[in-house]
């Protein structure tokens, strides 16, 4: 449990940007078993246009510039992945893309973040999360190590209406999160 009066503002979002897919459905059940003192805002990806230098020079478009703030004022930052043939899918690394623009001011610089995903494959998305963690390297992001959540055969663990039902994973997904959550006091300004 994150103390109250150390309480942790965290923004979400999710890879995949079908409206039903279970990396959605699981950063909803995040939202609900947060613990006491920690609040999950969730940032939809899907206005995030794909990265191209020459509109970045242009103007900053304001979807980008949206995300940009929202992971600046946010204490840490969860990224829920898909696994798309063995690696990260293009909205998500395209996120990643963008935050990590000007490397002298990415928003990600120096954040907390950790990663969870939901796959109906048997792995559950282990080689995307590594492909992230490998992201963080240059953006100087600090990746926790442990606990990991992969949620494998994610398609018996929710009902038709998204819900993660699966006691077991949510049980999990809770002690992620308590852990995400004393991972991120260690960098927050102010901290002992």
């Amino acid at each position: 449990m994150v103390e109250p009066s150390r309480s942790v503002r965290v923004l979400g979002f999710a890879g995949s940007l079908r409206r039903a897919s279970y990396n959605r459905a699981l950063l909803r059940a995040a939202t609900e078993l947060a613990p006491e003192g920690m609040r999950i805002e969730i940032f939809d990806l899907l206005p995030i246009p794909l990265y191209n230098a020459d509109v970045e020079t242009a103007g900053v478009p304001e979807p980008v510039a949206a995300f940009r703030r929202a992971i600046r004022q946010a204490d840490g930052v969860l990224m829920v992945t898909p696994e798309y043939n063995h690696g990260v899918p293009g909205a998500m690394k395209n996120a990643i893309d963008w935050a990590s623009r000007p490397p002298s001011d990415a928003a990600l610089n120096g954040k907390p973040v950790a990663i969870i995903g939901a796959s109906p494959g048997i792995t559950g998305t282990a080689r995307g999360q590594s492909q992230l963690r490998q992201a963080f390297e240059f953006t100087n992001s600090y990746a926790m190590p442990q606990p990991e959540l992969l949620v494998f055969r994610a398609n018996e663990k929710f009902d038709t209406q998204g819900k993660l039902t699966d006691a077991t994973t949510r049980e999990l997904l809770q002690k992620f999160l308590e852990a995400f959550g004393a991972w991120v006091m260690r960098f927050k300004p102010g901290t002992p």
